[in-house]
């Protein structure tokens, strides 16, 4: 609370006549009102934090590898611009060609899922911002990212070199046919949804290999699978939650 302390009216001959109170009067209450915006407008550093608390600690996502990713890499920066103060809102946020970022718990949860070491190398479909393939290359080795709207892979290849993110390669493609030259990769992550893994993919996936992934494309239900190779076939490892994901475009879609 800010306390005023007013000159009375008996104080400092002319004080009245010069109208220097009301200049006193004025500059209090401005500083009572910057005071009070900055209080009810909290930082992104503490958006942040109430974010891990609320959304995925709270969730039941306690892995500290996670924890620290989500808490360094900046999500207001993979936003449009004007929907920065919403980043780390439970939310999809825009990002622009009418896609978003997903909700921070789904890809807190996927990136658990996945259980990822350093040596990883890794297959993300579905770029989008470059958001998710920030919070993996804090885990993992390196990643290679595929992503459809050549607007997108361009500018988030240009986010990602902007804000030093060294071990990222993006490519404009169909993430249906992966990215064979790359192959074979430790793990994989769709953030787009299929109604069935591609099996480019999955022949691109190493022995042992897991793939995360919301199965289930148009269709109204839609499921976050962990599926792990096993003799050269997915083998359901775990049911993680429902998702609404954009569905996955280009060559799976033509008969």
């Amino acid at each position: 609370m800010i306390t005023l302390t007013l000159p009375s009216p008996l104080e400092g001959e002319g004080v009245r006549r010069t109208g220097e109170g009301k200049k006193i009067l004025c500059l209090a209450i401005f500083a009572m009102m910057v005071c009070a915006c900055s209080r009810g407008a909290p930082s992104l550093d503490e958006a942040r934090e109430k974010m891990i608390s609320q959304q995925i600690v709270w969730q039941g996502i306690t892995n500290p590898k996670v924890i620290e990713t989500m808490k360094t890499v900046p999500r207001e920066e993979f936003v449009l611009p004007q929907y920065r103060d919403r980043a780390y809102e439970d939310l999809e946020v825009p990002i622009g060609e009418d896609q978003t970022l997903d909700r921070p718990y789904e890809d807190a949860l996927m990136l658990d899922a996945m259980g990822l070491v350093p040596t990883d190398r890794i297959l993300e479909v579905g770029t989008g911002a470059g958001y998710v393939a920030a919070l993996i290359s804090r885990l993992a080795k390196e990643v290679y990212t595929i992503e459809i709207l050549e607007p997108l892979a361009t500018t988030a290849r240009e986010r990602l070199k902007r804000l030093g993110y060294t071990n990222i390669t993006v490519r404009h493609g169909d993430g249906f046919i992966g990215w064979k030259e790359a192959a074979p990769f430790d793990a994989m992550i769709l953030t787009c949804s299929p109604d069935h893994v591609p099996t480019p993919l999955i022949e691109q996936l190493k022995e042992g290999g897991r793939i995360v992934l919301p199965l289930g494309g148009e269709e109204r239900f839609q499921e976050i699978l962990l599926y792990v190779k096993k003799d050269g076939k997915l083998i359901l490892a775990k049911r993680l939650t429902a998702a609404t994901f954009v569905p996955m475009e280009g060559k799976i879609k033509q008969p």
